[in-house]
């Protein structure tokens, strides 16, 4: 089962990570500590930092470098107009692919009784 959520996670992070950066900006570890704790137990930290980057340039968040303890500054994330843009129509596309996938359960539950 580990090998089928790596996957069908890698299609839906994005997703993921613009909802938490919705309800607040963070930091990359922030981001990962919360899916933890939401239950994506497995989730890589590098797999955050490589999806902070690619909506970084993709124009969804803005970036802001804030003074740390300990090291160099984070990279405090926040989502912007156009992350909100794609945030909404992952939902939507979300919502479209569950209610198909959840008809399909229902009909193979209805043949099997």
């Amino acid at each position: 089962m580990a090998s089928q959520m790596t996957e069908m996670l890698k299609g839906t992070l994005e997703g993921i990570v613009l909802a938490v950066l919705a309800e607040q900006p963070a930091y990359g570890y922030e981001i990962t500590a919360r899916l933890r704790d939401e239950g994506f137990t497995e989730l890589v930290e590098g797999t955050v930092y490589a999806l902070l980057v690619r909506i970084e340039q993709r124009g969804f968040v803005d970036v802001e470098k804030v003074p740390s303890e300990k090291g160099p500054p984070r990279k405090v994330y926040t989502i912007n107009l156009t992350g909100r843009a794609q945030l909404d129509e992952f939902w939507r596309t979300w919502s479209f692919l569950a209610e198909r996938i959840e008809q399909l359960h229902r009909n193979r539950e209805e043949r099997e009784n």
